[in-house]
């Protein structure tokens, strides 16, 4: 049988390592024996193209082949290899691709019809690492949910068909009506002003960056809806209260990140107007078909029948090819981003960023280019931001001309396969998962990843662990020691639970909060802010068949971190790790450090070592 290796995470194969950018020369070895005189070589296609290009592999060393290949366009590029010889005259030919899960690493010998190809990201251009973006701690907030800090807990702006729960214990509920569609909105009361009289709370936590759910005129409580993009909510405040907010989260050295929900207005909107509940008949797409904005929408009927996000008719859908709509959202005078990113707004946060055109989300990159200060752009994708396809169209939002980052959904389905009763994949291919998104990435876009553990879009991360605080408490270690930029959902640095939307929105609980797991988040706060190898370091990651472990490294130190992900104490000794992209062999260092130690379930352990 033909003895065949490549590891697109071992620099002996491959280098450099993961994403490359455009006009980089990569080199690429394949180690071949048991097989006599092989031609080896190396094909690669790029995205969307039915041609390959054929590279011939000459040997190097012994059984060891190579060659050079330069990628001279952005996008994706595929390849595997075709060895091939003569046996007593008859021709044998053998094709080696990636792991049948498609992730990078380690290879296989396999059927031509049946390969997996390795994927090889190249970028345009290098993200410029942000000051303060890249080491800072997030803290997600929806607004509405966290604290009144006005006098009294008065609440402004009430809006129609609504209800203010009578107690901040309240259970979050929808009135629904015989359709499903929610009739009555409720909210807690929570507004600019409380989250300015909760800035010290932030500091103490040890928060340097705030990521605020949408802050915009609009009729619901989570505000997804957009009524009018230049005005802040009533009920959260005013236009002095974010200015305020904005001077005092700035001089206790914090950032502010915004939700820019671009994609999609509310029904009842200026710009729509269905109902004319807030609005007079002559303003409106839906009540004037000589409305300014008219052409930003799609009626297939006028005026009820009209594109809506994902059918939803609450939310229309805009046109974001209409320039009118780029041009007030993204424009240099007088537009939304002018308006709110001149007061000094940080950066924003893209909501459903696969429903936006590239061009729309370049013109965004391009305006918040044009500000001395730095401002970072994320996108809200869930899946592999590299690869993703949205409206059977690739998207490349990791060129270095659109997103900065993308909030990383993969990562954190990554730790709750781990931590959860009913794992159903094993260590080993989490790992892998989990260093296939390392590889993916160019570097400054994969440490840009906004990391959590839960937003407003997920169950309460204690609910889906069970209760389970040593869980928990492992989930938290790992939030902390992957590379990227962790963000708290509020409330869950507290013990916060809850299921599904409207449950995962409940009022924090001040003067309730679960110290334990609080004491135990400042922990991890604390140590990544004090050790620079925990925000920059890059990453190894090793599994056995009951431990996983994370190592991050750079020259000057190593970060070891090891928990054990089983229900019974495991010796570590006894413990065969498999290391993914550990070219130094650094993954000594966990026996060397533990030695026999006997690792009690769900108990992490960690070290900072200098490197010798």
């Amino acid at each position: 049988m033909a003895s065949i290796h490549y590891n697109s995470w071992m620099e002996q194969y491959k280098m450099p390592f993961g994403a490359a950018k455009k006009g980089t020369e990569i080199t690429i070895g394949l180690f071949v024996s048991i097989i006599e005189n092989p031609r080896v070589e190396l094909l690669i296609h790029k995205d969307g193209e039915d041609s390959e290009s054929s590279y011939l592999l000459n040997e190097k060393e012994s059984h060891f082949y190579q060659t050079n290949f330069t990628p001279e366009t952005e996008g994706l590029y595929f390849y595997y290899f075709k060895i091939s010889s003569q046996d007593n005259g008859e021709q044998i030919t053998y094709f080696y691709g990636a792991a049948y899960d498609g992730f990078g690493g380690e290879g296989r010998i396999s059927k031509r019809d049946e390969l997996f190809l390795y994927q090889l990201t190249c970028f345009e251009k290098d993200l410029v690492p942000s000051k303060w973006y890249a080491s800072a701690n997030f803290y997600q907030i929806f607004p509405d949910r966290f604290f009144n800090g006005n006098e009294n807990e008065y609440i402004t702006g009430r809006k129609k068909n609504s209800f203010i729960y009578a107690t901040k214990e309240d259970t979050p509920y929808y009135i629904k009506d015989n359709t499903g569609a929610v009739v009555r909105w409720d909210f807690f009361g929570g507004n600019l002003q409380g989250i300015i009289k909760k800035i010290p709370y932030l500091k103490q936590l040890g928060i340097t960056g705030v990521y605020l759910n949408p802050i915009f005129l609009a009729t619901t409580n989570h505000r997804y809806d957009t009524n009018d993009f230049m005005r802040i909510d009533p009920m959260l405040g005013n236009e002095n209260d974010f200015k305020e907010l904005l001077d005092k989260l700035h001089s206790a050295g914090i950032h502010i990140i915004l939700d820019g929900v671009f994609n999609h207005v509310g029904k009842d909107s200026l710009y729509f107007n269905a109902r004319n509940l807030y609005y007079d008949s002559s303003q409106g797409a839906a009540q004037n078909v000589n409305s300014p904005y008219y052409s930003w929408f799609k009626f297939y009927h006028y005026p009820d029948e009209y594109a809506s996000w994902w059918g939803v008719k609450d939310l229309p859908e805009v046109d974001k090819e209409n320039t009118s709509y780029q041009q007030y959202i993204y424009g240099e005078d007088n537009s939304v981003l002018a308006k709110w990113t001149s007061m000094g707004v940080d950066g924003w946060r893209l909501d459903v960023a696969d429903e936006l055109p590239e061009n729309f989300i370049k013109g965004i990159k391009n305006n918040l280019s044009e500000y001395q200060e730095e401002k970072v752009l994320l996108g809200e994708v869930w899946e592999d931001a590299s690869n993703k396809i949205a409206h059977e169209k690739r998207r490349h939002y990791v060129s270095g001309n659109e997103l900065d980052g993308v909030m990383n959904y993969p990562q954190r389905k990554c730790i709750l396969d781990l931590l959860v009763n009913n794992r159903q994949r094993s260590i080993y291919e989490i790992a892998r998962e989990l260093m296939s998104l390392r590889e993916n990435y160019p570097h400054n876009f994969y440490f840009n990843s906004l990391n959590n553990l839960g937003t407003h879009d997920t169950e309460r991360i204690l609910t889906i662990l069970e209760n389970d605080i040593r869980k928990l408490k492992v989930a938290w270690d790992l939030l902390y020691m992957l590379p990227g930029v962790p963000c708290i959902y509020y409330g869950d640095e507290v013990g916060m639970t809850g299921g599904k939307d409207p449950l995962n929105r409940g009022f924090y609980p001040w003067n309730k909060e679960n110290t334990i797991v609080l004491n135990y988040v400042k922990q991890c706060i604390k140590r990544r802010k004090e050790t620079e190898v925990l925000q920059k370091g890059d990453l190894i990651v090793g599994a056995s068949m009951y431990c996983f472990s994370i190592i991050r490294y750079n020259q000057e130190s190593i970060g070891i971190y090891v928990v054990n992900i089983s229900e019974e104490s495991r010796n570590l000794d006894e413990e065969e790790f498999t290391w993914y992209h550990d070219n130094d062999n650094l993954g000594e260092f966990i026996h060397t450090e533990f030695g026999n130690q006997n690792l009690t379930p769900y108990e992490g352990q960690w070290r900072i070592l200098k490197r010798p």
